[in-house]
């Protein structure tokens, strides 16, 4: 089999398309024929040894992972061969098969393919989770987006939306934010502009908002921090900007306001049964159409090095998914950026 993988860190450069055997799955273990593996900015991070967490080499990246059920090791039970199933874990999904313990493979409901499952398994899950569990937004609250035109920034979007929040989405180009509008924004604003706040002023109801979405960090969060109202959240989701912000901590104290860190590794080690009927929750909606997919931006598993590079790119809209298969199946509606050619992704 073709798989991506790397033995140092150093450099991206190190990473290559190598040929392997096909993995046997031992006790407990299932292997998958990989269909499709989403990649996230974490992904782009690892291989550029940027990121907290540096797995063991040689390493193969990507860990949003769907496929098929095709060989299954002694005492397992479930899944069975044939079935279609989704995964996250550290790495490994670069490549035309991977072996993953039996208990940690999700099913992927019928009417959902599995690209978009891989492109939502966790951004999907990130976004609510931090909603949900961490800020409890309730119906008829505002909620701010940052990186709306992003893949956990457009699942916050549809899922504050769907709960009855008032939603002011943030993204740097028009065309990212008639994109949020398509997922149930109620406002857009540049957050490239010197007068973002008082933008969100005059498009909040009362002219603050009480939950801030934050996968992006850096120079956005104080002004945003600032924009909350009193008693509001600040969710720390992530720092695409790529700088680690500091925040003046007498603004808590005078908004009686709250920054909410959220660890989406957290939630499916410490509750797993709750995280797991949040996803096959998450897949169902999506399956339904009550959710629409997430867009994505597809490449063959031989641009993988580019894949990761993509990630890194602030100018990407939504999710970049990498299909090791050809015939590529084709993106359902949604989606976009089906079989690039050679000269693009």
């Amino acid at each position: 089999m073709r798989k991506f993988e790397g033995s140092s860190y150093d450099s991206p450069g190190s990473f290559a398309l190598i040929e392997a055997p096909v993995p046997v799955p031992s006790t407990g273990e299932i292997r998958i024929r990989v269909e499709a593996t989403a990649l996230g900015f974490v992904d782009g991070l690892i291989v550029r040894g940027r990121y907290q967490i540096k797995p063991p080499l040689p390493y193969v990246p990507g860990g949003e992972i769907a496929g098929v059920v095709d060989a299954i090791g002694p005492g397992v039970a479930d899944p069975s061969v044939g079935d279609r199933v989704a995964t996250w874990q550290l790495g490994g999904g670069l490549a035309e098969y991977v072996v993953v313990r039996a208990g940690d493979v999700d099913r992927v409901p019928g009417g959902l393919d599995l690209a978009s499952a891989a492109a939502m398994l966790v951004d999907y899950q990130t976004a609510s989770y931090a909603l949900f569990e961490r800020a409890k937004v309730r119906s008829g609250e505002t909620v701010l987006v940052l990186g709306a035109a992003g893949g956990v920034g457009s699942a916050a979007v549809q899922l504050a939306a769907r709960a009855g929040a008032y939603v002011i989405a943030a993204a740097s180009s028009e065309q990212k934010r008639e994109a949020a509008r398509r997922l149930g924004a109620s406002a857009t604003v540049d957050y490239g502009r010197e007068d973002v706040r008082s933008e969100i002023k005059a498009k909040a109801p009362g002219g603050a908002v009480d939950v801030v979405f934050d996968p992006v960090g850096g120079a956005m969060t104080e002004p945003m921090f600032r924009s909350l109202a009193q008693g509001g959240r600040h969710l720390v989701v992530g720092f695409t900007a790529g700088r680690i912000p500091a925040l003046p901590t007498n603004l808590a104290l005078l908004k009686d306001a709250a920054l909410v860190g959220v660890e989406l590794r957290h939630f499916v080690t410490a509750r797993p049964d709750e995280a797991r009927r949040a996803r096959m929750s998450l897949f169902e909606r999506v399956a339904s159409g009550a959710l629409a997919k997430p867009r994505m931006a597809a490449f063959p598993l031989e641009r993988a090095g580019e894949a990761l590079a993509t990630t890194l790119r602030r100018e990407k809209s939504g999710k970049v998914v990498v299909l090791p298969r050809a015939p590529w199946p084709a993106l359902q509606p949604g989606g976009w950026g089906a079989a690039p050619t050679s000269s693009g992704g």
